[in-house]
């Protein structure tokens, strides 16, 4: 099969990338980066920050949420993948490996993974794990100073996603692994026979985009896989927040869905020619999406109902307010007040402390939310709910009653 790497290189070759862009505000649809003339592999986020990965033109840093950029000193690079993890930036770029910055992009330094092309990146608190063209997946406990090759070591590596203490990587034609032991041995899910490009989890929810089968959904670990109503696309991009999961096609523009898969619908409104959405990011209350011409943007209000921002004067302290109904069944709603803009995760735990949703996973502009959270899928008992930023963790009880 032919590299998306290669596709992604060949379509910018008649594209001009004029080297500075930035985002008008535009209501109810997305706004195109004006300058904009690359292909957009990766996005990521560090605070404030947002980081766009380019193909031919490197790295870029917006500290507006993508109303001006700035090109970083890593800036003759194919980035193919970007992560974060604390204030260390990766890039994984085609053929010449991993670089890593420590000052948001001023400054750059190859890592010794050097001589590969790097599909995707994620991080596992200390641990850095990149998928490869040929060579599966390599690690880093050390910041990128040093990688192994992991048990997984021989296959195309097109995605990877961690979920609690399981990692899973997309590989090429061979499906979906998993490992429990950060990399140590791996085992090969039920989703064993298509190329899966990207990947995403909320919870016990995993979700993998596929080579023209669309979304397949597992709750279990990988154990069964579920193909969703999204069933004959090419899905190159998937991110997700609490029951909403977005899907980055080829040519279809962007989906979501705000059930876990079983419906969806095209969010496209204003996005034109998107050619290939290679990469999807939820931060700041927007969601980016890199095109293979392009980087696009739009204000998440406009299309989450699940996370609602219903004041932007900026709250004298952190707090999470207990959940309204409570008992309930099988809905109720949880306010919290964000004192400084950050990132924020609200997760739901059962009374034996393992996940049960993530109703928040991202980075949240200062002010008021309410989030609505259905429990469906869950069984009667006491859960537990916990709001965790930079500056506080605070957690409180809940009780579904079936």
């Amino acid at each position: 099969m032919k590299s998306i790497y290669k596709i992604f290189a060949i379509i910018i070759l008649t594209i001009t990338f004029t080297g500075y862009f930035r985002a008008e505000d535009c209501s109810a649809q997305w706004v195109q980066s004006v300058g904009v003339g690359a292909s957009v592999p990766a996005i990521a986020f560090s605070g404030n920050n947002v980081f766009a990965g380019l193909s031919l033109s490197g790295v870029y840093l917006s500290t507006n949420n993508g109303t001006n950029w700035t090109q970083t000193s890593l800036n003759n690079q194919n980035i193919s993948s970007l992560a974060v993890s604390g204030n260390n930036i990766f890039a994984g770029t085609g053929g010449y490996g991993v670089y890593f910055s420590s000052n948001n992009g001023a400054n750059w330094t190859q890592t010794s993974l050097n001589n590969r092309t790097i599909y995707s990146l994620a991080v596992n608190g200390g641990n850095i794990f990149a998928g490869t063209d040929g060579f599966g997946v390599y690690v880093s406990t050390n910041n990128g100073a040093n990688w192994t090759q992991t048990g997984l070591n021989s296959l195309f590596v097109r995605s990877i996603v961690v979920s609690g203490s399981n990692i899973f990587a997309g590989t090429e034609t061979n499906g979906v692994f998993l490992s429990a032991n950060n990399g140590t041995s791996w085992t090969q899910t039920a989703l064993n026979n298509k190329t899966v490009y990207s990947l995403t989890a909320n919870g016990s929810n995993v979700f993998a985009g596929t080579d023209g089968f669309g979304v397949y959904h597992s709750t279990n670990s990988g154990a069964s896989w579920t193909q969703t109503s999204l069933n004959s696309q090419f899905i190159f991009s998937l991110a997700v927040s609490g029951n909403n999961i977005f899907a980055g096609t080829l040519s279809f523009g962007v989906f979501q869905s705000t059930n876990n898969g079983l419906n969806w619908a095209a969010i496209n409104q204003g996005l034109s020619a998107p050619g290939y959405v290679f990469s999807i990011l939820l931060t700041n209350n927007y969601i980016f999406a890199g095109t293979s011409n392009s980087l696009w943007r739009r204000p998440l209000s406009e299309i989450i109902i699940g996370v609602q921002n219903i004041s932007t004067e900026t709250p004298s302290s952190f707090s999470l307010s207990q959940n309204y109904p409570n008992p309930f069944n099988p809905t109720t709603n949880i306010e919290f007040a964000i004192a400084k803009s950050g990132f924020v995760s609200l997760k739901v735990y059962d009374i034996l402390g393992k996940e049960a949703s993530t109703l928040v996973n991202n980075s949240l502009a200062a002010g008021k939310y309410k989030v609505d959270f259905n429990a469906s899928n869950l069984t009667s008992g006491i859960y537990f709910y916990k709001l965790e930023s930079d500056a506080i963790s605070v957690t409180k009880k809940m009780l579904i009653i079936k």
